[in-house]
C-alpha cells in the first residue's frame, strides 16, 4: 500500500511537471514567437480567467469570462474571440490529452510491475493518437476526461475499473489541467487575432 502511495504521488508530481513545461514553454514560445506578446503580460492580463477556470475546473463556466477578459485586456476583437475562444473550449484541450497520456501510460506501468505484459512502443503511440482524438471531444466540464480515459484502456487492453487508482488525485488535476486548457485559449485568441492584423495590448512594453 505505501508503494502503491509513492507511486501514485510521483504520478500526481509527473501531470503538474508536464502541465508546467507545455504552459511555461510551449505556449510560452507561441506567445512570443507567434504572437509577438510578452509571455508574462498575457499570464497576468489572464489571472482572472485563470483562476475561474482552476476553481470550477470546467473550461464552459469560464468561457463568459475569457471572452470578456481578452476582449477587453487583450484588446482582441469580438469577431476574433467568438470564434476561436467558443471553438477553443470544446476543441483545443491540450492539458486533458496530455493528462489521458499519462494517466494510461501510469496505469500500464502499474499492471506491469505486478506481472503484466508491457505497453509496446505501438500501443504507445496508439494511446498518444487515442488521447489527441478523444480529447477533442470531451465536454467542458469536471472531470469529463474519465469517459475519454475509460475509452482508451480497453483499446490496449486495460481493464477500465482501474481508473479509480487516480480517482483521489482527479480532482486537483481537473483543476489544474482546466486552467492550462483555457489559458491555451486565450493564446490561440490572441495569436490568431495578431496574423489578422490586430495589435495585442497596444500601448504594453512587449
Amino acid at each position: 500500500f505505501a508503494d502503491l502511495l509513492g507511486s501514485i504521488a510521483l504520478f500526481f508530481l509527473t501531470v503538474l511537471l508536464a502541465l508546467a513545461i507545455h504552459l511555461v514553454f510551449s505556449l510560452g514560445l507561441a506567445l512570443r514567437l507567434l504572437g509577438g506578446i510578452n509571455p508574462i503580460t498575457h499570464f497576468r492580463q489572464m489571472a482572472p480567467v485563470l483562476l475561474t477556470a482552476f476553481s470550477t475546473a470546467s473550461s464552459s463556466a469560464t468561457l463568459p469570462l475569457t471572452i470578456e477578459t481578452v476582449e477587453e485586456r487583450a484588446k482582441i476583437s469580438n469577431k476574433t474571440c467568438a470564434f476561436t475562444l467558443p471553438l477553443g473550449a470544446t476543441v483545443n484541450m491540450d492539458g486533458t490529452a496530455l493528462y489521458e497520456c499519462v494517466v494510461v501510460l501510469f496505469i500500464s506501468q502499474l499492471y506491469a510491475s505486478i506481472g503484466g505484459a508491457p505497453l509496446e512502443i505501438g500501443q504507445q503511440l496508439l494511446i498518444v493518437f487515442l488521447a489527441l482524438t478523444t480529447s477533442i471531444g470531451v465536454a467542458g466540464i469536471p472531470s469529463a476526461s474519465l469517459v475519454a480515459i475509460a475509452v482508451i484502456l480497453p483499446a490496449v487492453g486495460l481493464p477500465v475499473e482501474a481508473i479509480g487508482v487516480i480517482w483521489a488525485t482527479d480532482r486537483l488535476l481537473d483543476m489544474c489541467r482546466t486552467s492550462v486548457n483555457v489559458f491555451s485559449d486565450t493564446v490561440a485568441a490572441v495569436v490568431i487575432g495578431r496574423s489578422e492584423g490586430e495589435t495585442p495590448y497596444p500601448g504594453i512594453v512587449r
